[in-house]
């Protein structure tokens, strides 16, 4: 069997995907999800321009060997660019190794380690009160894990606060809008916030919180130390995390468990941190992390030092990411949860796939492969509308993480 045509395929129903199809000499196809969210059509000229004429005429079967290729082959290594284009190639072979099989991917992996996935949802509101309505609408759902975000009082806008609640997306306009940031109204409110939810939900439900990059150390250490009370799951990338020693001053002053790693691109990112036990969960994740084959050397080494995994699962993953990190998360021993944001109807259309949710957890596909696939002619009703991500200022017009 070779690898007969690969072809890129940029579709905006509701938002811009960016998705790898990869067919064979027998007629077997894989798909893999190439989106980097603001930054689509920069993996999609990587793809075109220097993967794909290099696939055509290779077995199909040697996804170590072409991963290998892809990764060593180009001198500029690492990235966020380069290792999504190479988790694309990743998945769609993950996906046509199981096809061959007659065999869904989990299978491949080594089976099941547990019957379903636990995922947590996003309830997002401008006030406490309507918080509260979010975070019971997700239990209604079934959801056993509720990441809490509001509105922080005298700031005009806040991340992860949507006016959609079920179908939040940042990526709001074609240049980037801007934000005003204040961390003393941000830290002096957020424990109030969990101190009602906590209350009215009492202490079963799993809560998670997203700091989002924009504390110091210490400030973090501050807010991990305030939250206590309140027995969180985690809170997420509390620090910019280029400085990774600094995650070790969080770790001196708090025990409120700390998670990281949605931008990371390899296990190089995430190796001191796991190795000297800084984090909690690892949340690297298929499209952005080199594919099936590299997620799960960094969860096998994850595990060898108590971190688990906890992968990002937003909307800028499509379908077809959703669908392979199922087959990873449902594989590893150290799994520890998986975020789930619900697609529009749309992006279903486009994507149609098989996994399927049910009392708080997802179950991967049983069909052969990862159990979805792209609907080309559904998908060129979409074109490529350009979306970037805001920027974030302090009050005194100071750049600040977003």
């Amino acid at each position: 069997m070779r690898i007969t045509d690969a072809r890129v395929i940029v579709s905006c129903p509701g938002r811009n995907f960016v998705t790898l199809k990869i067919v064979t000499d027998d007629g077997v196809t894989g798909v893999g999800d190439a989106t980097l969210n603001g930054r689509e059509l920069a993996v999609a000229a990587y793809l075109t321009e220097h993967v794909i004429p290099v696939l055509i005429g290779r077995d199909p079967a040697r996804i170590e060997d072409t991963w290998q290729y892809l990764y060593k082959g180009a001198y500029w290594r690492r990235g966020p660019v380069t290792m999504t284009a190479i988790a694309a190639v990743d998945t769609a072979l993950w996906d046509i190794k199981g096809k061959v099989a007659g065999l869904p991917v989990y299978q491949l992996l080594g089976g099941r380690s547990r019957d379903g996935v636990t995922v947590y949802g996003h309830a997002n509101a401008e006030t406490v009160d309507d918080v509260l309505t979010e975070v019971s609408h997700y239990v209604d759902l079934g959801y056993r894990a509720v990441r809490v975000q509001t509105g922080v009082p005298g700031l005009a806008s806040t991340y992860g606060v949507a006016h959609d609640r079920m179908f939040y997306e940042p990526a709001d306009a074609a240049l980037p809008t801007e934000n005003a940031w204040s961390t003393e109204a941000y830290l002096d409110h957020v424990p109030s916030v969990f101190a009602r939810v906590r209350a009215e939900f009492g202490p079963g439900l799993k809560l998670l919180h997203d700091v989002h990059h924009r504390l110091t150390p210490i400030e973090a250490a501050r807010l991990g130390k305030s939250l206590e009370p309140y027995s969180l799951t985690w809170m997420e990338d509390p620090v910019p995390a280029e400085l990774q020693e600094g995650f070790r001053l969080i770790r001196q002053h708090t025990t409120t468990p700390v998670a990281v790693g949605e931008v990371f691109s390899t296990i190089w990112d995430c190796q001191q941190l796991i190795t000297e036990q800084l984090i909690d969960y690892i949340r690297t994740t298929v499209v952005h992390a080199g594919g099936i084959t590299h997620l799960r050397r960094i969860f096998d080494l994850a595990a060898l030092y108590h971190v688990r995994s906890g992968s990002h699962g937003a909307t800028d993953l499509s379908p077809v990411c959703m669908a392979a990190a199922l087959h990873v998360d449902v594989s590893i021993p150290n799994f520890g949860l998986q975020e789930y944001m619900r697609h529009t109807a749309e992006t279903d259309a486009v994507f149609p796939h098989t996994y399927r949710f049910a009392d708080g957890y997802l179950h991967p596909s049983e069909e052969p492969g990862l159990g979805v696939d792209i609907d080309e002619e559904a998908a060129a009703r979409y074109p490529y509308a350009p979306a970037q991500l805001p920027i974030n200022r302090l009050l005194d017009g100071t750049m600040h993480s977003w």
